[in-house]
């Protein structure tokens, strides 16, 4: 008897700083070796489709991912052309075409190469391998320079129905005056730091001293008790049997979580912090990229017109 050939999908995960690659293969999403690397110091489109080519290779791409490509990218995005919207970062890829010269690069049909919103990515890939596993109604959080978010019924993605904001965000939602991500991001943190005691620090130095610096813990919590605000009132009309939280932020979660489940009192969603960390959209990648191939596809977030052209 032939050899099973399992299916793969090569995975992306295209973050601010840095891109991750590997293959996710069969049934359980397992991941091969992830590769890493730094955007390119020349800014430009080339060198970055050069990068991905680079990557894929290195994962294992040429051989075995015989699914194509998944690429789970920030917004704004044109998901369904393969084309940046985004000015705020990665500004040299805006307007582009990614699809076609993807595919040249690896030798693919068109088809093969697909785009993912990140956030969604990283809530399928909850659903299909970690914390989200199992439940009926379920909402990822990316806690990071902003609020990334993404909902699913059933294990399947939505932006629209009762209780899912326009698009599934929620980062330009209308909180305090302002929106939610001035209140939950990173910026957040830095900042309530910077009215405390009139200094500027990032949140990874803020974390490290929190157990000597007061003012560091009130930022913290202040951020904790602002979270789960939101999603004690914001995110109520969804009726989510679980939050999964993510991002750069959750790996601090226990010094604002006390925060947030004082908030929540006794709701009954649970409240729970990424199991697949940094993995979890690529993981999401093949989750998303199995089930188009079976003819079910989650498409997630196409280009939310509040957001196009940030």
């Amino acid at each position: 008897m032939a050899e099973r050939v399992e299916n793969c999908v090569l995975a992306f995960d295209v973050g601010g700083s840095h891109v991750a690659s590997a293959l996710c293969c069969g049934d359980d999403f397992h991941l091969g070796p992830v590769v890493t690397a730094l955007h390119p110091a020349t800014h430009t489109s080339g060198a970055f489709l050069d990068l991905l080519h680079d990557l894929g290779v290195k994962a294992g791409a040429c051989r075995d991912a015989n699914l194509g490509a998944m690429l789970a990218v920030p917004g704004p995005f044109d998901l369904q052309a393969g084309v940046s919207l985004m000015r705020h970062k990665l500004p040299y890829l805006y307007g582009i075409d990614l699809r076609q010269p993807l595919a040249a690069r690896f030798g693919w049909q068109l088809a093969q190469v697909r785009f993912l919103n990140d956030a969604d990515a990283y809530l399928l890939g909850e659903i299909g391998a970690g914390a989200a596993r199992g439940f009926h109604r379920a909402v990822g959080l990316t806690l990071g320079t902003g609020i990334g978010s993404a909902f699913a019924v059933e294990g399947h993605l939505v932006t629209t129905g009762p209780g899912v904001p326009y698009g599934g965000e929620i980062w330009n939602l209308p909180y305090l005056g302002g929106i939610v991500e001035d209140f939950v991001s990173s910026r957040a943190i830095v900042g309530n730091y910077e009215r405390r005691t009139g200094k500027k620090r990032e949140v990874v130095d803020l974390a490290a001293e929190v157990s000597k610096d007061p003012a560091a813990e009130q930022s913290f919590t202040e951020f904790g008790q602002h979270l789960g605000d939101v999603i004690r009132t914001l995110l109520a009309g969804f009726h989510a049997e679980v939050i999964v939280l993510g991002g750069g932020i959750s790996r601090s979660a226990q010094l604002f979580l006390p925060a947030v489940q004082a908030q929540l009192g006794d709701s009954l969603t649970q409240l729970r912090v990424s199991e697949l960390k940094d993995k979890a959209a690529l993981v999401g990648c093949g989750v998303a990229a199995f089930r188009t191939g079976n003819g079910s596809p989650d498409p997630g977030k196409s280009t939310p017109a509040n957001r196009a052209a940030l």
